[in-house]
């Protein structure tokens, strides 16, 4: 056989789905890294709503999971959006599958195994809808034990910050007017976009004071929207947002450390730092709280138990009760609001009023004397102009 033969047939192409891989034990990291396409290969055991929602909307090919997506402590909500988006989900590999596959680095998944070319890297479990939906009601027998913790670290939450949250002590004072306003806090939540958007009538109308929670601030800003104060860590927020003029309020340790502090001092911007071990959604509400908000409209923060439990987070989601508790009456959810000025006439029901109207003004003129008039009128308007177009074409 001839060289050039050998050097021009083909290679088979292998079987699977051939991506970029993109690895990093940081899920913010890596999710700030990712492109259109890639595979995304990360260490999260119990895989969160809100991780999943930033992958969907990162557009990747695949997941790839050193950890169980699920282990069975609660039933999380990731795997099952993921799976629902057509996402290929390659779990449980191992650890050393972070350091095996690296990081752009052009991998294939074929079933549950990871190769790099026919090379196998790794193997775990391919999940799809059906055994996402069994691990999800294995799942839920663990939700007792996720519930005495949640309920053990609200109390030590209540009595670490028992005078912040009846007195207000520590609460940092912001320039923004809150007393007496309504304020609309937006977090980047799932769906918030989308939910920011039913909310545009309610916008012009009351004008609320807008809130951004960390990348809630960027939501807002891509909605077309200013907002008046963030509230979070400044990392997720991008330079822009952080300069647009908005009060800047940074979480801190009780010792008084503000992680990222420093970038908004570094870009010229002004801020305000509120030590607390409450999550920064739940600082934003407090803030409104204690400055007097008459009504706190909220977006893409978690609403239901399932979400509260999510990301297996029960310390920082410990002040949650407690905040909630606090505003009481004056916390509303965004879907409420979009609910109440969502249009209840179709658009097929308005033009058919309008076509009943003219029908009946065309019938009242045909059997009224001004009707003889105005269609006398109207007559003698088209022979003119019938007689000026004849003139002009001779």
């Amino acid at each position: 056989m001839k060289l050039s033969g050998l050097l021009h047939r083909t290679r088979p192409e292998l079987p699977g789905l051939a991506g970029t891989a993109r690895v990093d034990r940081r899920t913010d990291g890596l999710l700030r890294r990712l492109k259109s396409g890639e595979i995304a290969v990360l260490d999260q055991i119990d895989l969160d709503r809100a991780t999943a929602d930033a992958l969907v909307a990162a557009d990747v090919a695949a997941v790839v999971n050193a950890s169980p997506s699920i282990s069975g402590r609660f039933p999380n909500l990731g795997p099952e959006i993921l799976v629902a988006a057509g996402i290929m989900l390659v779990d449980n590999v191992g650890a050393e599958a972070m350091h095996a596959i690296k990081d752009g680095a052009r991998i294939r998944l074929d079933g549950g195994v990871i190769y790099a070319g026919e090379l196998r890297l790794a193997a775990g479990v391919l999940q799809d809808a059906d055994s996402v939906a069994d691990a999800l009601v294995e799942a839920k027998s663990g939700l007792a034990h996720q519930l005495e913790a949640f309920a053990a670290n609200t109390i030590e939450f209540m009595r670490q910050e028992r005078a912040m949250l009846l007195d207000g002590a520590g609460v940092p004072p912001v320039e923004v007017e809150l007393a007496g306003r309504q304020v609309l806090v937006v977090a980047a939540g799932f769906d918030a976009a989308a939910e920011l958007a039913r909310l545009k009538n309610y916008i012009r109308e009351y004008r609320p004071v807008l809130v951004g929670v960390g990348a809630g601030a960027d939501v807002l800003m891509a909605a077309g929207h200013t907002p008046a104060l963030i509230v979070g860590d400044p990392a997720e927020v991008s330079n822009e947002t952080l300069t647009c003029g908005a009060d800047i309020v940074v979480p801190a340790f009780a010792d008084g450390h503000a992680p990222g502090l420093h970038r908004v001092q570094d870009l010229g911007a002004g801020a305000v730092t509120f030590p607390s071990t409450a999550n920064p959604e739940d600082l934003a509400l407090l803030l409104a709280a204690h400055h007097d908000a008459a009504l706190v409209v909220t977006v893409g923060l978690s609403g239901t138990m399932a979400e509260f439990l999510d990301r297996g987070r029960a310390g920082s989601n410990a002040s949650t009760f407690l905040t909630r508790l606090q505003l009481g009456g004056v916390l509303v959810d965004s879907r409420v609001i979009a609910t109440l000025y969502r249009s209840r006439i179709s658009a097929g029901a308005i033009l058919l009023m309008i076509g009943a109207a003219v029908v009946a003004i065309v019938a009242a003129l045909l059997v009224s004397d001004a009707g003889d008039a105005v269609l006398a009128w109207i007559s003698h308007g088209w022979g003119a102009l019938f007689e000026v177009i004849r003139g002009w074409f001779g």
